[in-house]
């Protein structure tokens, strides 16, 4: 799959468990179980799917997945398996950790920042010697200073040691100086998450984040309990499923355990899941 002279890939980093219910919030379980099943602790399985762009002289990372710094305990809660650490994801693409150029981090949450660094000697250093990494102002704020609702999902130890290397550019808005790939923005997660859209001739590609992590999440009123404010999510999910309809955008679902990417369309019930898209 190419879009605006970047080649795309999927990069699979890990797989984890999280549970269903919050995962999918007020939906009952009888009608999401239908789309992911769960298993006897009521946790459903995720993947968690960085985007791999290649063109343009540059080797972009979308997202790092969970990283391979939790204890056993750690990796014990959230059920993590099959982790790889990041050089061994790349080389299945003939790529080293030393060789990508941008990491964009759609937020600061662990299970999509934690492979930004990584142990040595005890110390958290960056996982990508020459790469400038981004992330939002906003973002990095609210990383900063969490609420007690939220405050465990970041870490310093995925973005401090940029800050410290110079490494970190923190973006004010839509100004992402790559060309071809926009940003969209979603604050019902968490403050500041940003989309990387990136433009083809026919069309585009949306990195969703945990806007719609899943394909199961597409309908409208399914969202997760982790959200901060589910009535934003759902207006900003409205917002871009209708331009993904009109736009002929391709949607690439980090969460999801099968599918990576899809087209949406109109359906009876609203927008739905059209095309599965095969990524490689």
């Amino acid at each position: 799959m190419e879009f605006g002279g970047y080649r795309c890939h999927g990069v699979e980093m890990c797989d984890f468990l999280l549970d269903g219910g919050a995962m999918f919030g007020v939906v009952p379980k009888p009608l999401w179980e239908k789309k992911i099943a769960s298993d006897d602790k009521n946790r459903i399985p995720l993947k968690a799917r960085s985007l791999l762009l290649r063109g343009n002289g540059r080797n972009i990372l979308v997202d790092t997945g969970c990283g391979t710094k939790f204890s056993d305990k750690e990796l014990a809660i959230y059920g993590v398996t099959s982790t790889r650490s990041p050089d061994q994801a790349l080389s299945d693409f003939g790529l080293s950790t030393a060789e990508i150029t941008d990491v964009i981090l759609t937020h600061l949450h662990f299970d999509h920042a934690g492979g930004t660094t990584f142990l040595k000697d005890g110390k958290a250093v960056p996982t990508f010697p020459n790469a400038t990494y981004y992330t939002q102002k906003r973002q990095l704020n609210w990383a900063k200073h969490p609420t007690l609702r939220d405050r465990a999902s970041f870490f310093a130890e995925n973005w401090a040691p940029m800050e410290e290397s110079g490494q970190l550019t923190v973006l004010d808005g839509n100004t992402l100086p790559i060309d071809g790939i926009d940003l969209l923005f979603s604050d019902g997660h968490t403050c500041g998450q940003q989309l990387p859209l990136i433009h083809g001739e026919e069309g585009a590609l949306l990195y969703c984040g945990d806007l719609i992590p899943t394909s199961a999440h597409i309908p409208v009123p399914w969202h997760m309990g982790y959200d901060n404010q589910p009535l934003l999510i759902m207006s900003e999910k409205e917002n871009v499923l209708k331009q993904a309809v009109a736009g002929n955008w391709t949607l690439f679902f980090e969460h999801d355990p099968a599918i990576a990417a899809a087209t949406v369309k109109e359906g009876r019930k609203g927008i739905e899941r059209d095309r599965v898209v095969e990524i490689l």
